[in-house]
Protein backbone atom coordinates (compact mmCIF):
# COMPACT_ATOMS: atom_id res chain seq x y z
CA UNK A 1 0.00 0.00 0.00
CA UNK A 2 1.48 3.28 -0.49
CA UNK A 3 0.40 6.77 0.11
CA UNK A 4 0.20 9.59 -2.48
CA UNK A 5 -0.77 12.93 -2.25
CA UNK A 6 -3.12 12.14 0.29
CA UNK A 7 -4.82 9.45 -1.65
CA UNK A 8 -4.75 5.81 -0.58
CA UNK A 9 -4.68 2.99 -3.29
CA UNK A 10 -5.36 -0.18 -2.15
CA UNK A 11 -6.47 -3.34 -4.11
CA UNK A 12 -6.89 -1.25 -7.06
CA UNK A 13 -9.36 1.10 -5.54
CA UNK A 14 -8.76 4.76 -4.54
CA UNK A 15 -10.13 6.57 -1.06
CA UNK A 16 -9.25 9.72 0.49
CA UNK A 17 -7.04 9.13 3.31
CA UNK A 18 -6.55 11.91 5.46
CA UNK A 19 -5.95 14.54 2.50
CA UNK A 20 -5.82 17.72 4.34
CA UNK A 21 -8.76 20.08 5.81
CA UNK A 22 -11.90 20.11 3.84
CA UNK A 23 -11.82 22.64 1.20
CA UNK A 24 -14.86 24.59 2.75
CA UNK A 25 -16.08 25.51 5.62
CA UNK A 26 -20.07 24.62 6.03
CA UNK A 27 -20.53 27.26 9.08
CA UNK A 28 -19.24 30.47 10.75
CA UNK A 29 -19.74 32.75 13.58
CA UNK A 30 -20.19 36.58 13.56
CA UNK A 31 -19.47 39.24 15.41
CA UNK A 32 -21.30 42.56 13.81
CA UNK A 33 -20.61 45.93 14.98
CA UNK A 34 -21.67 49.00 13.37
CA UNK A 35 -20.27 52.41 14.47
CA UNK A 36 -21.09 54.51 17.19
CA UNK A 37 -23.42 57.99 17.34
CA UNK A 38 -21.75 60.91 17.43
CA UNK A 39 -22.31 63.44 20.46
CA UNK A 40 -24.18 66.83 20.75
CA UNK A 41 -22.39 70.15 22.40
CA UNK A 42 -23.39 72.44 24.93
CA UNK A 43 -24.78 69.98 27.80
CA UNK A 44 -25.48 67.40 24.78
CA UNK A 45 -26.34 63.76 24.90
CA UNK A 46 -24.20 61.85 24.12
CA UNK A 47 -24.08 59.30 20.94
CA UNK A 48 -26.00 55.77 20.87
CA UNK A 49 -23.38 52.79 20.27
CA UNK A 50 -23.53 50.91 16.93
CA UNK A 51 -25.46 48.21 16.16
CA UNK A 52 -24.35 44.88 17.78
CA UNK A 53 -24.76 41.68 16.48
CA UNK A 54 -23.47 38.25 17.37
CA UNK A 55 -24.45 34.38 16.16
CA UNK A 56 -23.12 31.04 15.29
CA UNK A 57 -24.24 28.72 12.35
CA UNK A 58 -23.85 31.06 9.23
CA UNK A 59 -23.72 29.10 6.22
CA UNK A 60 -21.20 30.69 3.41
CA UNK A 61 -20.41 29.52 0.27
CA UNK A 62 -17.71 28.42 -1.80
CA UNK A 63 -16.25 30.88 -4.43
CA UNK A 64 -18.68 33.59 -3.95
CA UNK A 65 -17.11 36.65 -2.25
CA UNK A 66 -18.86 37.94 0.42
CA UNK A 67 -19.21 41.77 0.86
CA UNK A 68 -17.75 43.09 4.70
CA UNK A 69 -18.31 46.56 5.20
CA UNK A 70 -16.97 48.51 8.53
CA UNK A 71 -19.03 51.19 9.41
CA UNK A 72 -17.59 54.72 10.47
CA UNK A 73 -18.17 56.33 13.72
CA UNK A 74 -20.37 59.36 13.28
CA UNK A 75 -19.48 63.04 13.58
CA UNK A 76 -19.60 65.42 17.00
CA UNK A 77 -22.47 68.02 16.51
CA UNK A 78 -22.41 71.83 18.54
CA UNK A 79 -25.32 73.42 20.36
CA UNK A 80 -27.45 73.71 16.76
CA UNK A 81 -25.14 71.95 14.50
CA UNK A 82 -26.44 68.43 14.36
CA UNK A 83 -24.04 65.32 14.28
CA UNK A 84 -24.70 62.72 12.31
CA UNK A 85 -25.19 58.78 13.08
CA UNK A 86 -22.42 56.33 12.83
CA UNK A 87 -22.63 53.76 9.52
CA UNK A 88 -24.16 50.36 9.30
CA UNK A 89 -21.71 47.30 9.43
CA UNK A 90 -22.24 44.48 7.56
CA UNK A 91 -21.37 40.85 6.96
CA UNK A 92 -22.96 39.36 3.78
CA UNK A 93 -26.61 39.71 4.85
CA UNK A 94 -26.16 40.40 8.39
CA UNK A 95 -26.54 44.25 8.92
CA UNK A 96 -26.07 45.95 12.44
CA UNK A 97 -27.59 49.83 12.47
CA UNK A 98 -25.14 52.73 13.00
CA UNK A 99 -24.97 54.51 16.66
CA UNK A 100 -28.03 57.40 16.41
CA UNK A 101 -26.81 61.17 17.09
CA UNK A 102 -27.46 62.98 20.63
CA UNK A 103 -29.45 65.52 20.78
CA UNK A 104 -28.51 69.25 20.70
CA UNK A 105 -30.41 72.63 21.43
CA UNK A 106 -31.74 72.18 18.13
CA UNK A 107 -32.95 68.90 17.21
CA UNK A 108 -33.64 65.50 19.14
CA UNK A 109 -32.27 62.55 19.52
CA UNK A 110 -31.99 60.17 17.18
CA UNK A 111 -32.69 55.95 16.92
CA UNK A 112 -29.62 53.77 15.63
CA UNK A 113 -29.09 50.80 16.18
CA UNK A 114 -28.66 52.23 20.45
CA UNK A 115 -30.73 55.25 21.04
CA UNK A 116 -28.87 58.93 20.98
CA UNK A 117 -29.20 60.32 24.64
CA UNK A 118 -31.65 63.44 25.03
CA UNK A 119 -30.42 67.34 25.92
CA UNK A 120 -31.56 69.34 28.99
CA UNK A 121 -34.02 71.99 27.41
CA UNK A 122 -36.43 71.47 24.50
CA UNK A 123 -35.64 67.74 23.01
CA UNK A 124 -35.53 65.85 26.74
CA UNK A 125 -36.23 62.48 25.22
CA UNK A 126 -33.57 60.11 24.36
CA UNK A 127 -34.07 58.22 21.05
CA UNK A 128 -35.03 54.14 20.39
CA UNK A 129 -32.63 51.82 19.88
CA UNK A 130 -33.06 49.00 16.79
CA UNK A 131 -34.44 45.58 18.86
CA UNK A 132 -31.88 42.99 19.27
CA UNK A 133 -29.12 45.28 18.55
CA UNK A 134 -29.29 47.90 21.38
CA UNK A 135 -31.10 50.10 23.72
CA UNK A 136 -32.81 53.43 23.92
CA UNK A 137 -30.96 56.72 25.01
CA UNK A 138 -31.32 58.40 28.44
CA UNK A 139 -33.97 61.03 29.13
CA UNK A 140 -32.60 64.76 29.95
CA UNK A 141 -34.31 67.62 32.50
CA UNK A 142 -35.76 70.31 32.24
CA UNK A 143 -33.50 73.74 31.77
CA UNK A 144 -31.95 74.49 35.03
CA UNK A 145 -29.04 73.95 37.62
CA UNK A 146 -25.81 72.61 35.90
CA UNK A 147 -28.01 71.29 33.10
CA UNK A 148 -26.88 67.60 32.71
CA UNK A 149 -27.07 65.44 29.40
CA UNK A 150 -28.15 62.18 29.16
CA UNK A 151 -26.30 59.43 27.87
CA UNK A 152 -26.28 57.23 24.84
CA UNK A 153 -28.12 53.56 24.56
CA UNK A 154 -25.42 51.09 24.71
CA UNK A 155 -25.72 47.29 23.48
CA UNK A 156 -26.18 45.92 27.32
CA UNK A 157 -28.28 48.50 28.91
CA UNK A 158 -29.94 51.95 28.15
CA UNK A 159 -28.57 55.17 28.24
CA UNK A 160 -28.29 56.79 31.82
CA UNK A 161 -30.88 59.96 32.44
CA UNK A 162 -29.71 63.02 33.89
CA UNK A 163 -32.06 64.95 36.12
CA UNK A 164 -33.05 69.43 36.13
CA UNK A 165 -30.46 70.73 38.73
CA UNK A 166 -28.22 67.71 38.93
CA UNK A 167 -25.18 67.68 38.88
CA UNK A 168 -23.98 64.78 36.43
CA UNK A 169 -24.47 63.90 32.97
CA UNK A 170 -25.82 60.45 32.12
CA UNK A 171 -23.97 57.53 32.12
CA UNK A 172 -23.68 56.15 28.52
CA UNK A 173 -25.54 52.33 28.51
CA UNK A 174 -22.50 49.58 29.06
CA UNK A 175 -21.98 47.71 25.92
CA UNK A 176 -22.02 43.41 25.86
CA UNK A 177 -18.99 41.34 25.36
CA UNK A 178 -17.29 38.83 23.11
CA UNK A 179 -14.65 36.15 22.96
CA UNK A 180 -15.10 35.44 19.01
CA UNK A 181 -11.59 37.50 18.36
CA UNK A 182 -9.55 35.47 21.40
CA UNK A 183 -9.68 37.39 23.96
CA UNK A 184 -12.66 38.70 25.98
CA UNK A 185 -13.24 42.57 24.89
CA UNK A 186 -16.28 44.50 25.42
CA UNK A 187 -18.11 46.52 22.42
CA UNK A 188 -20.96 49.30 21.53
CA UNK A 189 -21.18 51.57 24.77
CA UNK A 190 -22.54 54.41 25.08
CA UNK A 191 -21.40 57.90 25.33
CA UNK A 192 -21.71 60.11 28.42
CA UNK A 193 -23.91 63.09 28.21
CA UNK A 194 -22.20 66.47 28.27
CA UNK A 195 -22.69 69.38 30.94
CA UNK A 196 -23.15 73.45 31.26
CA UNK A 197 -20.78 74.12 33.78
CA UNK A 198 -17.79 72.98 35.44
CA UNK A 199 -20.21 72.71 38.58
CA UNK A 200 -21.00 69.64 37.08
CA UNK A 201 -19.68 66.44 35.71
CA UNK A 202 -19.74 64.61 32.36
CA UNK A 203 -21.38 61.65 32.07
CA UNK A 204 -19.13 58.09 32.22
CA UNK A 205 -19.32 56.48 28.50
CA UNK A 206 -20.20 52.72 28.63
CA UNK A 207 -18.08 50.20 29.48
CA UNK A 208 -17.17 48.77 25.60
CA UNK A 209 -15.78 52.21 24.11
CA UNK A 210 -17.95 54.87 25.03
CA UNK A 211 -16.71 58.74 25.27
CA UNK A 212 -16.81 60.05 28.36
CA UNK A 213 -19.19 63.22 28.54
CA UNK A 214 -17.04 66.68 29.33
CA UNK A 215 -17.74 69.90 31.73
CA UNK A 216 -14.43 71.23 30.17
CA UNK A 217 -14.33 71.39 26.78
CA UNK A 218 -15.11 68.85 23.89
CA UNK A 219 -16.61 65.32 24.71
CA UNK A 220 -14.23 62.42 24.13
CA UNK A 221 -14.66 60.02 21.11
CA UNK A 222 -15.56 56.53 21.15
CA UNK A 223 -13.12 54.38 21.05
CA UNK A 224 -11.54 53.00 17.14
CA UNK A 225 -13.23 49.81 16.23
CA UNK A 226 -15.79 49.11 19.27
CA UNK A 227 -19.07 51.08 17.62
CA UNK A 228 -18.96 53.01 20.95
CA UNK A 229 -20.90 56.31 21.25
CA UNK A 230 -19.02 60.00 21.75
CA UNK A 231 -19.48 61.58 24.61
CA UNK A 232 -21.71 64.83 25.09
CA UNK A 233 -19.77 68.05 25.11
CA UNK A 234 -19.44 71.32 27.21
CA UNK A 235 -21.06 74.74 26.68
CA UNK A 236 -19.31 78.02 28.91
CA UNK A 237 -19.63 81.62 28.77
CA UNK A 238 -20.93 82.08 24.67
CA UNK A 239 -18.15 79.60 23.77
CA UNK A 240 -19.45 76.07 22.01
CA UNK A 241 -17.75 72.67 22.41
CA UNK A 242 -18.41 70.20 20.00
CA UNK A 243 -19.54 66.55 21.31
CA UNK A 244 -17.38 63.43 20.71
CA UNK A 245 -17.49 61.37 17.63
CA UNK A 246 -18.63 57.89 17.76
CA UNK A 247 -16.04 55.04 17.22
CA UNK A 248 -15.66 53.33 14.34
CA UNK A 249 -17.28 49.53 13.84
CA UNK A 250 -15.87 45.78 13.65
CA UNK A 251 -16.52 42.62 11.59
CA UNK A 252 -15.10 39.68 13.20
CA UNK A 253 -15.82 35.93 11.88
CA UNK A 254 -14.26 32.68 12.82
CA UNK A 255 -14.62 28.68 12.29
CA UNK A 256 -12.96 25.61 13.15
CA UNK A 257 -9.50 25.45 11.78
CA UNK A 258 -9.86 22.08 10.58
CA UNK A 259 -11.32 23.64 7.59
CA UNK A 260 -8.91 25.14 5.08
CA UNK A 261 -8.18 28.64 5.38
CA UNK A 262 -10.47 31.03 2.64
CA UNK A 263 -9.22 31.87 -0.66
CA UNK A 264 -8.88 35.57 -0.72
CA UNK A 265 -9.71 37.99 1.88
CA UNK A 266 -9.93 42.51 0.59
CA UNK A 267 -9.92 44.86 3.08
CA UNK A 268 -6.52 43.28 4.96
CA UNK A 269 -8.52 41.80 7.76
CA UNK A 270 -6.05 40.58 11.16
CA UNK A 271 -5.76 36.46 10.50
CA UNK A 272 -4.88 34.91 13.39
CA UNK A 273 -4.93 30.61 13.92
CA UNK A 274 -5.19 30.01 17.62
CA UNK A 275 -7.26 27.96 20.03
CA UNK A 276 -9.01 26.30 17.70
CA UNK A 277 -10.45 28.57 15.28
CA UNK A 278 -9.49 30.49 12.12
CA UNK A 279 -10.56 34.17 13.41
CA UNK A 280 -10.09 36.94 10.63
CA UNK A 281 -11.03 40.91 12.02
CA UNK A 282 -11.90 43.49 10.15
CA UNK A 283 -11.58 47.10 10.80
CA UNK A 284 -12.07 48.48 7.17
CA UNK A 285 -14.36 47.10 4.73
CA UNK A 286 -13.28 44.55 2.15
CA UNK A 287 -14.31 40.85 1.28
CA UNK A 288 -13.68 37.14 1.97
CA UNK A 289 -14.12 34.24 -0.36
CA UNK A 290 -14.11 30.35 0.81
Amino acid sequence: MAILSGLTISGGGVTIAGGGAPAVTPTVEYLVVAGGGGASGDRGGGGGAGGFRTDTGFAVTSSTPITVTVGAGGNGGLHTANGTNGSDSVFSTITSIGGGRGANGGSAAVVGGSGGGGWTGANQTGASGTASQGNSGGSAGTNGGNYPGAGGGGAGAVGGNSTTGGTTGGAGGVGLSSSISGSLTYYAGGGGGGTFTTGATGGTGGTGGGGNGSNSGNGISGTPYTGGGGGGGWYNDGTQYTGGSGGSGIVIIRYADTYAAATSTTGTPTITTAGGYRVYQWTSSGSITF
